[in-house]
């Protein structure tokens, strides 16, 4: 918060993610992911997309069963707009972590980089 009152919203700037013009934040999807039944934690990334140029890409970790990506995207549909959908989910059992326990990012965005363009969704 400034002098004047104004608060900024500081994060990494490259966890924001430009997705056909629109700014997605991740940690605003992490939130609502977070909350979900069968999700343990989630990080999301941007991703190389053909058409919008960068894309969200959700990484779940599970837990018991692990989540059910219909209700998932249903809630998405409810309550998120349009363009902050992450254009695909990937469930895996632990997020890559360095020395002070702190995700990775930069290790998943180069382990998924080729998604949208393997994975033609």
């Amino acid at each position: 918060m400034d002098e004047d009152g104004y608060v900024t919203i500081v994060g990494r700037s490259k966890d924001l993610i430009i997705s056909g013009g629109f700014n997605i934040y991740p940690k605003e999807l992490e939130m609502i992911l977070d909350d979900q039944a069968g999700v343990f934690e989630s990080t999301v990334i941007a991703v190389l997309h053909a058409d919008m140029e960068e894309a969200a890409l959700a990484i779940l970790v599970r837990k018991e069963a692990g989540p059910n990506i219909d209700q998932i995207q249903a809630l998405m549909k409810r309550d998120v707009a349009r363009f902050k959908h992450p254009r695909d989910f990937i469930v895996i059992d632990e997020l890559p972590r360095n020395a002070m326990g702190k995700v990775q990012k930069n290790v998943l965005r180069e382990t998924y980089a080729n998604w949208f363009n393997s994975n033609s969704v």
